[in-house]
């Protein structure tokens, strides 16, 4: 496969998986700002949704104040933010084009389909209820694009170098919504918590599609522990970073296997799979959740740079 096929495809699935995964933290920031703020914890969750989708600065630049209206607008809308939801599926829809050989007829209909249904909406029209909407949209959209692709794409190397996009994107995306959930905590006390946490930690299990997950694992109230426990370290859990890491080896695996040898990338990616294995939450917890976070973003970032150097250029 020409490296830039593969580099195309590789794109076009992480700029379909961080549209979806802008709409959860949106949507995680809705929950959390409509609840009195007793149970918000009296925090900007605004804020928080600019700073899980590591925009902060480029933010400050162009609206300042973080609230409903600009921050919906810069992460759902805004064409001068190259993440926001719009330019996500704009740039996925033009990359799907470059491809358009490799992929299948549904994963085409589907990609395209989501782009000529993004222009119904608007951010001068986000109410409350046409952004739950909007929200609902992005998300069913990228189900119907990753499902077409799961039933319908050839098992070769193509595959891989797609899967490989999401499984990156998703682990990125996962690391920032919990780290931006940490700064509520006060990192002094050992056991942080309290009366609104409850609400808190429910709404990032919702924004996630975990809630009914957490209670069939821990079969217990939310804990913080627990919480990060799944989407950290619980394999079984589709969008924890070390079910994402699983499938990252397996994809490079199988390049190495059917390129001839393995690489840089697929000894990285086993030494941070490695390091996620041997630990537990415990000892995640103790050394400092936002500390483990951000060398897992930082991890994931070189793991990204050594996969591009090794397939993609």
């Amino acid at each position: 496969m020409l490296s830039r096929t593969a580099e195309t495809l590789y794109w076009l699935a992480r700029y379909v998986e961080r549209a979806e995964n802008t709409a959860r933290i949106i949507d995680g920031a809705a929950r959390l700002s409509a609840m009195p703020a007793a149970y918000a914890g009296g925090s900007n969750e605004w804020e928080k949704a600019i700073a899980a989708c590591g925009s902060g600065d480029l933010f400050q630049r162009l609206y300042g104040e973080a609230n409903q209206q600009t921050v919906v607008e810069f992460l759902g809308f805004s064409t001068e933010n190259p993440s926001s939801i719009r330019v996500c599926l704009e740039n996925a829809r033009h990359n799907a084009r470059a491809v358009r050989t490799a992929l299948t007829i549904e994963m085409w209909e589907a990609i395209n389909g989501a782009w000529l249904e993004m222009k119904r909406f608007s951010p001068e029209s986000m109410t409350r209820t046409k952004l739950q909407e909007f929200l609902s949209f992005v998300k069913e959209a990228n189900l119907r694009f990753d499902g077409s692709a799961y039933r319908t794409m050839l098992r070769d190397d193509a595959y891989d170098f797609f899967q490989l996009g999401v499984y990156i994107e998703r682990a990125d995306a996962t690391a920032r919504i919990i780290d931006a959930k940490c700064s509520v905590f006060d990192e002094k006390e050992e056991s942080p918590g309290g009366g609104h946490d409850y609400f808190q930690w429910t709404a990032l299990l919702r924004s996630v599609s975990a809630l009914t997950s957490y209670h069939w694992v821990y079969r217990q109230s939310i804990k913080p522990d627990l919480v990060a426990d799944l989407l950290i370290l619980n394999r079984r859990m589709p969008r924890s970073i070390a079910s994402c890491y699983e499938n990252i080896t397996r994809r490079l695996d199988l390049l190495a296997r059917g390129y001839g040898r393995p690489g840089p990338s697929q000894r990285l990616a086993y030494d941070i799979y490695d390091r996620l294995n041997d630990n537990d939450i415990r000892s995640v917890m103790r050394t400092g959740l936002h500390r483990f976070l951000t060398e897992v973003i930082d991890d994931n970032n070189r793991l990204g740079a050594a996969i591009t150097e090794q397939y993609l250029v």
